[in-house]
């Protein structure tokens, strides 16, 4: 499954129904290692900044078939890259599967899973990234909820989105996907607020991060949420990121509106991707054409979503021109 396939196939799943291993940062004592899930504190209480202890973090990175790599590659990174002002590292990653065999994620890649979701420890931090739901575990969504209730942060990356909001946490709060998941995310997920055009979304303990790259972008703003703006800016140095979108949290305004379709031109509304023009659906009296006829067929049961698009389109334009 290429990436193209597995960006739309993450976002309409429900809807049409060689990374070694990381055990712990070598030379974290006992007493910092994590303690096992307790589920105690509330979502909705977390300040930013965020209390970044003695460090050695436990972030949990949750892995699914086909699991986009940059989505959870790009935020390791960031982690990897991060110390304390004494020198330790803020974070401990380790990689949390359905079980322990190997995971084959984007590209062929392999990754072996630290732990199951039945013996992971409390995380302070989830990662999320994009995957193919249509195989992934059912443990996963139980975890993810109930881990979540007593971490510092849980994002999601892309259109790993579609996982969060699946576990009901998402209900009532805004988010943001990759922008070629936006149509099916508002058909599957009605009482999530969608933020088109955000470069990531943070609400409570939850967040998250629109496509791929972004990912790096929320990272990186959960670091200085953590250890601060200076700190934060050290690690992009570190690693040479020139992007400046975790500054910016609407900095996605490129996806903010529906990308111009025309007959010679035709783009699929529901995934914004070149259409085939044989496959067609009229409403409201314009033409629409789509690259498959699932995409039709979801368009054809939510046409009040193009509705609400356009509507808020034209409400950016004029804002823009005033």
């Amino acid at each position: 499954m290429n990436r193209r396939d597995l960006l739309k196939q993450s976002a309409i799943v429900t809807l049409a129904a060689g990374l070694p291993a990381i055990s712990s940062l070598a030379g974290a004592d006992s007493s910092q290692q994590p303690q096992p899930a307790t589920g105690s504190n509330k979502p909705d209480d977390r300040p930013s900044p965020l209390s970044p202890g003695s460090g050695w973090l436990p972030a949990a990175f949750v892995l699914g078939p086909d699991a986009v790599v940059l989505d959870f590659c790009g935020p390791l990174e960031v982690f990897s890259d991060t110390s304390t002002k004494d020198g330790k590292p803020l974070f401990s990653p380790y990689m949390v599967g359905a079980t322990k065999d190997p995971v084959t994620v984007g590209g062929g890649m392999k990754v072996v899973p630290d732990y199951t979701f039945k013996t992971a420890p409390q995380p302070k931090v989830i990662v999320i990234p994009a995957m193919d739901r249509a195989t992934a575990s059912l443990d996963m969504y139980e975890w993810i909820r109930t881990a979540s209730k007593a971490t510092d942060v849980t994002m999601s990356v892309c259109n790993g989105v579609f996982v969060l909001a699946k576990t009901g946490l998402l209900s009532g709060k805004s988010a943001t996907s990759h922008h070629g998941g936006y149509f099916s995310f508002a058909a599957e997920f009605p009482d999530v607020h969608l933020r088109r055009g955000a470069r990531f979304v943070e609400e409570g303990n939850l967040a998250s991060a629109g496509g791929v790259s972004s990912g790096i972008d929320l990272a990186l703003r959960v670091v200085e949420r953590y250890l601060g703006r200076e700190a934060a800016v050290g690690v992009a140095d570190v690693m040479e990121y020139q992007g400046k979108g975790w500054l910016n949290p609407d900095s996605n305004e490129a996806y903010a509106k529906l990308p111009v379709s025309t007959e010679e031109h035709p783009m699929c509304p529901v995934c914004v991707m070149d259409a085939d023009k044989s496959i067609r659906s009229s409403h409201n009296g314009k033409n629409y054409y789509f690259c498959s006829a699932s995409d039709k067929a979801l368009f054809d049961r939510h046409p009040e979503i193009i509705d609400r698009f356009l509507a808020e389109d034209a409400a950016v334009t004029t804002k823009t021109n005033n």
